[in-house]
C-alpha cells in the first residue's frame, strides 16, 4: 500500500508539474544606459506578445508565460553577460533581446548560443551580426545597417541634401551604420565633408562639434544614441549655431529627443525599421489596448520577437530550448497561414492541429537564410511632439 501510495503520489506531482508549470521565457534590454528611454516600450510590447499567448489557453495546452527580466545596459558587456548568466540560471528557455549590437554580440556568442539558448534582438542592427557562429540560437527581427545605412542616404538624396558632417557612436552599432551610410552618400554623389566618433558620458560635446563645423556640411548626421552622445553633439550644434538639420540613425528616434528639442528639430529627419501595412495597421490596435506606444522604436519588433519564440515552442510541441532553436524559420516564413499581431491564439491553435502558419506579425517579418530580418523601414520626420513615420522604404 505504502509503494502504491507513493507511486500515485509520483504521478499526481508529474503530471501537476507537466501541465501546469509555467515558461520561463527572458527579456534583456538596456533599462540602463544611452537607450533607456526606449526599452520601457521595447519591454511592454514582447510583454503583451506572452500575456496574449499565456490567456490564449492554446500554448501547450494551457500553459502560461513567465518573463524574467535583465538589464543589458546597452554599452556594458561584462554587465549584460551577467545579466544573461542570471537569466539563464533561472530556467528560462529563450530570450527576447539583447538591444544594442555590442552587448547582443557578446551575450551571444559568449553566453547564449554555448548554453543552447535562442535569442530573438527586436534591435541589434550592426552588420558583424550577419555572421556570427550561432549554431542556429540567434535571429533578429530588426534588419542589418547594410541595408539601413543605404535608406538612410536615399532619403538625404530625396531631400536635395549636397554636403553631410557625420559623427557617429564609437561601438559596433556605430561603425557598422556609418561605414554604409557613407557608401550610400557618395553613391549618390553627396560629399561627406568628415566622419568622427564620439564617446557617450561626456558632459560636453563642443570640441567635437567644432570640428564638424570646422569640415562643413549642409546637414550633420548624428549615427547614435538619443539618451546619450548623439543628443548631446545635437545641443552642442545648437547652442554654437553649427548646424540646424540633422539626419538622424534609428538610435536617435526617440519621443524624449523631441521632448528636449522641439521645433528646433523641424528641419530633420531620419529613418527606422518599420512598415505602413496591414500588420503594423493592427499592431496599432493591440497596442492601444495594451497601453504602448505603438509609435515607439523598436516596439513592433519587440512584439515580433516574443510572438516568434511562442510559436516556436508550440511549433515543436515542446518549450525544449533545441525545439525552439529548429522552429524558430519555419513559423516566421512562408508557406503557411498568415498570421499578424492579434492573432497569436489562431496561430498557436493551428500549429497544434499540425497546420503551417507564416508569421507577418507588426514588422512583416521574413527570415534571410542566416535568421536575420530583411525588413522595411520607415521615414521619420517630426510632427507635434513625437517623430513620425511619412513613407515607407
Amino acid at each position: 500500500m505504502k509503494k502504491l501510495f507513493i507511486a500515485a503520489f509520483i504521478f499526481v506531482s508529474t503530471f501537476t508539474t507537466n501541465t501546469f508549470a509555467d515558461i520561463k521565457i527572458g527579456i534583456i534590454l538596456g533599462f540602463t544606459g544611452p537607450i533607456e528611454s526606449l526599452t520601457p516600450g521595447m519591454r511592454d510590447s514582447a510583454k503583451m506578445a506572452f500575456d496574449e499567448a499565456s490567456k490564449s489557453g492554446a500554448l501547450l495546452g494551457g500553459k502560461k508565460i513567465t518573463v524574467e527580466i535583465g538589464d543589458s545596459t546597452c554599452v556594458d558587456a561584462p554587465a549584460a553577460q551577467a545579466a544573461a548568466e542570471k537569466l539563464i540560471a533561472s530556467g528560462v528557455v529563450a530570450i527576447m533581446g539583447a538591444d544594442c549590437s555590442g552587448v547582443t554580440k557578446a551575450i551571444a556568442e559568449n553566453i547564449a548560443v554555448p548554453k543552447g539558448v535562442v535569442m530573438i534582438s527586436p534591435s541589434a542592427t550592426s552588420p558583424s551580426l550577419t555572421d556570427i557562429n550561432d549554431n542556429g540560437y540567434f535571429f533578429r527581427t530588426a534588419p542589418s545597417d547594410k541595408r539601413g545605412g543605404q535608406i538612410l542616404a536615399d532619403i538625404t538624396k530625396d531631400r536635395r541634401i549636397k554636403s553631410v558632417a557625420i559623427t557617429y557612436e564609437n561601438s559596433d552599432y556605430g561603425k557598422g551604420l556609418v561605414e554604409n551610410v557613407e557608401l550610400g552618400l557618395k553613391k549618390h554623389g553627396i560629399k561627406v565633408t568628415t566622419s568622427l566618433a564620439h564617446e557617450n558620458g561626456k558632459a560636453d560635446y563642443a570640441s567635437e562639434v567644432a570640428t564638424l563645423a570646422a569640415a562643413g556640411g549642409d546637414a550633420l548626421a548624428v549615427l547614435g544614441y538619443a539618451d546619450q552622445g548623439g543628443k548631446g553633439v545635437i545641443q552642442a550644434s545648437l547652442d554654437s549655431g553649427a548646424f540646424d538639420t540633422f539626419i538622424l540613425g534609428d538610435g536617435m528616434i526617440a519621443k524624449s529627443l523631441v521632448t528636449t528639442f522641439g521645433k528646433d528639430l523641424s528641419k530633420s529627419f531620419g529613418s527606422m525599421p518599420g512598415s505602413l501595412g496591414s500588420g503594423a495597421k493592427m499592431y496599432e490596435g493591440v497596442a492601444k489596448s495594451g497601453k504602448v506606444d505603438s509609435k515607439g522604436a523598436f516596439v513592433r519588433e519587440s512584439y515580433d520577437a516574443a510572438a516568434l519564440i511562442v510559436l516556436a515552442i508550440q511549433a515543436g510541441n515542446s518549450a525544449d530550448r533545441k525545439s525552439i532553436a529548429k522552429n524558430v524559420m519555419a513559423v516566421a516564413n512562408a508557406p503557411g497561414t498568415k498570421i499578424y499581431p492579434g492573432e497569436l491564439k489562431k496561430g498557436l491553435e493551428l500549429l497544434a492541429k499540425g497546420k503551417k502558419i507564416d508569421y507577418e506579425g507588426a514588422s512583416d517579418v521574413t527570415f534571410t537564410n542566416v535568421g536575420e530580418a530583411n525588413g522595411s523601414f520607415l521615414e521619420m520626420e517630426v510632427e507635434g511632439d513625437d517623430f513620425i513615420g511619412i513613407k515607407q522604404r
